[in-house]
């Protein structure tokens, strides 16, 4: 399944269901139809965010069903972040399988660096021309502007210390660093193992305040893009 196709199921089940269905039991046990008592597991991860072990956390993921073939992002977003891209070095944080460093790589073939983050799906260790490295994105173990351009999509999200994560990311971005967040509401019930909702774009501006001057932040079908400068004006 694509992201596109995603994208105009969650609008039925965020944006057109009231949340009083929702929330319910009659939400759950449709959703348990589909992926059964996964949907139940997923909202006891939710509350116990602040009291999960790193390896009940990883366990998570691990048994989690792939949705999405490839990448969780749209094709509008592969195309913006391709051409988003700036200088010679690129770090996907939390690339998964690998499959946006694919898109970057061919739409950017002059790069000399394409590195790879995960700690949980290795699939980008066997693409070739990509330096994989297993970390967690609340302490990545690169020097800090190692990369021209760092990229993170559909992580923070899931991340419960997620101010560090964004302060991670933007320590190793020497030019640009892009996020993309899915735009959603939090409901009890939900198919994916989310600690962090945002609805808005303004939403999102909070979470990585403060927002530097050289900034876009964009909605791209239910997704937010958002994308700052990190090089000084006259670089």
């Amino acid at each position: 399944m694509n992201r596109e196709t995603t994208n105009r199921i969650r609008f039925v089940i965020e944006d057109v269901l009231p949340p009083i269905l929702r929330d319910s039991a009659l939400f759950r046990q449709a959703a348990s139809l589909v992926w059964g008592k996964h949907i139940t597991k997923l909202a006891k991860f939710r509350e116990r965010a602040p009291f999960l072990t790193a390896g009940e956390y990883e366990d998570l993921y691990r048994e989690h069903p792939r949705v999405h073939a490839g990448t969780d992002n749209s094709q509008a977003c592969i195309d913006r972040i391709v051409a988003s891209i700036a200088g010679k070095s690129v770090c996907d944080v939390g690339c998964g399988t690998g499959a946006l460093l694919s898109h970057i790589k061919a739409g950017n073939p002059d790069l000399k660096r394409l590195t790879g983050v995960d700690f949980v799906v290795e699939d980008a260790a066997n693409l070739d021309g990509v330096e994989y490295v297993a970390a967690m994105i609340e302490s990545l173990p690169f020097a800090d502007g190692e990369f021209d351009t760092v990229v993170c999509t559909h992580v923070i999200e899931h991340v419960l210390e997620y101010r560090q994560a964004i302060a991670e990311l933007r320590r190793i971005a020497r030019r640009r660093l892009i996020i993309v967040v899915p735009r959603e509401r939090e409901y009890r019930y939900s198919f994916n193992p989310h600690f962090n909702f945002f609805p808005y774009t303004h939403s999102f501006l909070r979470a990585v305040h403060p927002v530097p001057a050289r900034h876009v932040c964009v909605d791209i079908g239910r997704d937010i893009f958002y994308m700052e400068d990190r090089s000084e004006p006259d670089a």
